[in-house]
């Protein structure tokens, strides 16, 4: 019991995305000596012959890294967009990103259980919290 509350107390605050066949889970943690970091999980469900299992990928973050972090990514799409791909509208990808909900609902929703869907999102969430903070960076 003590357990539970340790870990809701640790995780602060938690942003899910969906994009196409990958969930990346954003998470606010606190250590023990209340100072908080960022982890960032990208998760993809794969199938397997006896059900589906969840491919994760973390990477940690710390706030003396946030800036560093966010100038990084900030310059490596800046650089896709205006020299690699300049005439592409990435507005497009969020028009069309109903439709891809719709069909990961379809692929998650059986007839036998429509409520499976939110039952993947708790296992998915879960089975990304009991693998621990040992996984340091991108596999």
């Amino acid at each position: 019991m003590e357990e539970n509350n340790e870990k809701s107390r640790d995780e602060i605050f938690s942003e899910r995305v969906r994009a196409g066949k990958r969930t990346y889970f954003f998470d606010i943690k606190a250590t023990r000596s209340n100072d908080y970091y960022l982890t960032i999980t990208e998760s993809k469900r794969r199938f397997k012959e006896d059900g589906f299992v969840y491919e994760k990928h973390k990477i940690f973050l710390y706030k003396e890294d946030f800036d560093k972090f966010i100038n990084a990514l900030n310059n490596s799409v800046d650089h896709v967009k205006t020299e690699l791909l300049p005439g592409v509208d990435f507005n497009d990808f969020d028009r069309n990103e109903d439709s891809t909900s719709d069909h990961e609902k379809a692929e998650l929703t059986t007839d036998d259980n429509p409520g499976i869907e939110n039952e993947v999102e708790s296992e998915e969430k879960a089975e990304t919290e009991e693998s621990g903070d040992s996984d340091l960076k991108w596999e």
